[in-house]
């Protein structure tokens, strides 16, 4: 009998649903701190009478300082633990977003802005991951799918933020970043309720911890559902403890080393692919909306309609994971969206413009929601979070890149070539899944990356 075996075997119940709120509302002000920004900019423009350069400084801001923050929160993860790096990340992303509320000039705004960018990216970076340990192999694609899920509630509020408070009330800007950095206030609860990862525990050598998080999650298991635990299953494999510590020239020898490349590249190259599509669209639609005629609050309404569309994609594609693979799902909603841009560069009224960004954000979000449960499970427990957050570094490369470029193509070929170009980006991605991805589904962690053994460290 195993320990791993006995966490596996448990139904998903209160305990787990409870894990998956607390991860889910980090996601939802991270989603939340990432679409504001397109609604302060004209505020801040205003107050510092600011450059177009000035303004598209701050638009990358947050993608950059994303970028750092998950190389660094992988990293940590996979040598101090997975809850250290997600309790750390939401108070240094609440505490630099109550500095950008306040500051007093641009330097000021644009420096907080990376930093609480970095945070966000912290913590976006390790919690699924973290998560993703304490799951049943047959449930784990629909868990970690609506855990990305609750990104569109992000999405959805800052929209509302956007239209409601900015234009609204005076320093509606400065206020709007306020109610971002709310999540410090579950701080206390995080850390009362949140256990740290039982596969970190064990690949460390810390076999007493784990057991007594793993008996804790059997009890309260066994508490809400009011039955028996499954017997637990005779055989099971544990990941191989270590005390080798990762750092970043260790990970990326191992990551693209003979046994690991493969893998390594589908899940970046996804990731490079979907968010370059989900920032050139998202940071562009408004604008291109207003240049079609459409008035900014107008255009402002439209983008909450396309917002929500995110929802269901989010959870369909959760959905979806546990039945079609997480590759396959990856692929349809991929190849959704290239569909949903190619009809998007074809529409030139306001009302077919907004159906058809609905739909392609309806897809877009749907393929996250496979990535995010994907990821996690391509890489051993020793270097799962480093993995995670390499991956999403490289994918947030891509949204750094994707407003200068879409920016360009939409001077240079217009609002159709705008989304020619995605369609491209898109159908890449697709081919790359389908030819190269690893069928993941009611596999368990350590079956999927247990052979890939740590002898190329």
């Amino acid at each position: 009998m195993t320990l791993l075996a006995r966490l596996d075997r448990l139904p998903l119940s209160r305990p787990h649903y409870l894990l998956l709120l607390i991860g889910g509302l980090g996601y939802t002000f991270d989603g939340m701190d990432s679409a504001v920004v397109a609604f302060l900019l004209p505020s801040a423009q205003d107050a510092w009478s600011l450059s177009n350069g000035e303004l598209g400084l701050i638009g990358s801001a947050t993608p950059f300082g994303f970028l750092f923050g998950a190389t660094i929160a992988g990293l940590l993860g996979d040598r101090i633990g997975r809850k250290k790096v997600m309790m750390y990340a939401l108070a240094f992303y609440a505490v630099f977003s109550v500095i950008a509320a306040f500051s007093p000039n641009y330097e000021v705004f644009l420096g907080a802005r990376v930093l609480a960018g970095a945070g966000a990216g912290a913590e976006s970076a390790i919690i699924a991951p973290f998560l993703s340990e304490f799951v049943p192999a047959k449930r784990r694609g629909w868990f970690v799918g609506a855990l990305a899920g609750f990104f569109s509630f992000g999405f959805v509020a800052a929209a509302l933020v956007g239209r409601f408070v900015v234009p609204t009330m005076d320093d509606g800007w400065r206020i709007a970043q306020l109610l971002t950095a709310l999540p410090i206030v579950m701080l206390l609860w995080w850390r009362r309720s949140l256990p740290e990862s039982p596969r970190f525990l064990l690949q460390n050598g810390r076999v007493d911890e784990a057991e007594s998080v793993i008996a804790d999650l059997e009890r309260r298991v066994e508490r809400a559902t009011g039955e028996p635990l499954p017997p637990v299953p005779e055989s099971g494999v544990e990941p191989a403890t270590s005390t080798t510590k990762v750092n970043l020239f260790s990970a990326l020898r191992f990551l693209w080393s003979p046994v690991m490349a493969r893998r390594t590249a589908v899940i970046w190259l996804v990731w490079f692919v979907i968010t370059f599509s989900y920032y050139g669209f998202f940071s562009w639609i408004p604008t291109l909306l207003v240049q079609r005629g459409i008035t900014v609050t107008k255009s402002f309404e439209f983008s909450i309609i396309i917002y929500l569309a995110q929802v269901p994609g989010y959870f369909s594609a959760a959905w979806l994971s546990e039945r079609l693979d997480r590759k396959n799902t990856i692929a349809i909603y991929l190849s959704g969206s290239a569909v949903s841009a190619f009809w998007l560069s074809q529409m030139d009224t306001p009302a077919t413009i907004t159906l058809a960004g609905a739909v392609l954000s309806f897809f877009l979000n749907g393929t996250y929601a496979g990535v995010y449960s994907y990821t996690p499970e391509v890489f051993p427990t020793w270097i799962r979070a480093t993995g995670t957050g390499l991956s999403s570094a490289f994918g947030r490369v891509g949204s750094i890149l994707a407003p200068t470029i879409i920016g360009l193509s939409a001077a240079n070929l217009g609002f159709g070539g705008v989304f020619g170009l995605t369609t491209a980006v898109l159908v890449a991605g697709v081919v790359c899944v389908v030819v190269f991805g690893l069928a993941t589904a009611g596999r368990s962690l350590e079956e999927l990356t247990e052979p890939a053994k740590e002898t190329t460290r």
